[in-house]
């Protein structure tokens, strides 16, 4: 049987073996999986993808001690203007180590940061290009903003000084221009910066209709927690948000790719006050300058009229004059043609009324004595007729209630008749009567 070894001894056989076969340092790229910050010191989980990136192939332990991390940790969030943070791809020197009592990891003596800009670079071209291959790049820049933009939806954390600085911007306008701030705080630093923004976009849009516009602001904090605004997912959120949004996030290097698709970009959260009230001003302007307009025109449309009535004015008098005159002639003309037609009808009828004058009195006096004649005969008639006289020859008149009685039948037993004669009158009753 072959000796048996401890493990402390094994340990030390394997740390012998890779001293002496991996003596050197190596240039290695991987992506930093874990990590994490401990007494100045670093450790981190290396991973290398396949190529979906999704499955590790491989992964290793490192660390790097505090008297090297602290120089290459400045340099590096100097350069990329980043934290380094699990996620990033780095090119790290390192060196082989085995611990007998921690086991194996690589001993990282240096971190080019020219590698990983080159890479976020490259993913931030890459989020570009996805972008505007979907069309939505430049979707909310061409949304108008609100002319009246009073209601603000704000991205921030509460305490944040920018967040102080925005509000109190706006509530000191020397314009006493009014503000309504709604506040969706969020985490707008770090690794839940992301997520966060996100979710406090998805609860403006559920009630969009009570905004104008969104403004995410960010102030303070360092440059190097700016990497969530370069996210595809981020972005693609702020490029189809159906409200105008305005990035604020305070920083003043290269735009983020939120900056690029937003609706407009300003470098701090006063300046993005200063936007909102200079674009009430603008609009203040323009109802003044049209105000201003209408008022000119309405004072220029006023003058004209007043010149033309002038004009008119004096017109009138010489029109009113001659048509007068031509009225005058039109009535004279007119009164002498009655007068003459007047006296020839006249003439005419009193011509005819002669004539006729002429011609009533014979005519007049030979009807008179027509109808003389015939009174005469009628006269005759009557007196022939006369009751008197017929009673002076020997007639009698009998009546019952005072009309003439022609018809025996006319009579019946006990009715009292009076009979008239010439000379007197005698009543009867009667008495036997057969019809």
């Amino acid at each position: 049987m072959n000796d048996i070894l401890t493990l402390r001894e094994l340990n030390l056989m394997v740390r012998e073996v890779i001293s002496i076969d991996l003596p050197d340092r190596y240039w290695v790229t991987a992506e930093v999986s874990e990590l994490r910050e401990s007494g100045g010191h670093c450790y981190m989980t290396l991973v290398e993808k396949d190529d979906s990136g999704n499955t590790p192939v491989a992964r290793a332990s490192a660390r790097c001690w505090r008297n090297v991390w602290q120089p290459i940790r400045n340099d590096f969030e100097r350069v990329t203007g980043e934290r380094l943070r699990p996620g990033m791809k780095v090119l790290l020197l390192v060196q082989a180590s085995f611990h007998e009592a921690y086991g194996f990891a690589w001993i990282v003596t240096d971190i080019d940061p020219r590698f990983t800009l080159g890479d976020m670079a490259r993913k931030r071209q890459e989020t570009i290009r996805r972008l505007k291959e979907e069309g939505v790049f430049d979707l909310n820049k061409q949304l108008p903003m609100p002319l009246f933009a009073q209601n603000i939806a704000v991205i921030s954390g509460s305490t944040a000084a920018g967040y102080g600085d925005f509000c109190n911007q706006l509530a000191t306008n020397v314009y006493d221009f009014k503000f309504n701030v709604t506040l969706f705080q969020a985490t707008v630093q770090g690794e839940a910066a992301e997520g966060s923004i996100i979710e406090a976009l998805n609860m403006i849009n559920d009630e969009a209709d009570k905004f104008d516009c969104v403004v995410i602001i960010r102030g303070g904090g360092a440059v190097s927690d700016l990497s969530c605004f370069d996210s595809l997912a981020l972005a693609e959120n702020i490029a189809n948000f159906p409200l105008p949004v305005i990035t604020g996030i305070g920083h003043e290097r290269d735009e983020s790719v939120a900056d690029m698709v937003a609706h407009t970009r300003v470098k701090t959260p006063t300046a993005a006050a200063v936007l909102l009230i200079d674009n009430l001003k603008h609009v203040c302007d323009r109802i003044d300058e049209a105000r201003d307009a209408i008022i000119n025109n309405v004072r220029t449309r006023m003058n004209t009229e007043r010149m033309r009535l002038n004009h008119l004015s004096a017109a009138i008098p010489l029109q009113f004059s001659l048509v007068k005159s031509r009225q005058q002639q039109r009535l004279d003309a007119l009164s002498s043609r009655i007068r003459l037609t007047l006296a020839q009808r006249l003439t005419a009828a009193g011509s005819r009324i002669d004539i006729l004058s002429a011609a009533i009195i014979p005519a007049v006096m030979s009807r008179l004595t027509v109808e003389r004649h015939r009174i005469e005969l009628l006269s005759q008639r009557t007196l022939a007729l006369d009751p008197e006289k017929l009673l002076r020859r020997g007639y009698s008149i009998t009546t019952l209630n005072g009309r003439a009685v022609t018809d025996a039948s006319q009579l019946k037993d006990g009715d009292e008749i009076v009979t008239r004669f010439a000379k007197g009158k005698a009543k009867s009753v009667v008495t036997g009567n057969k019809n």
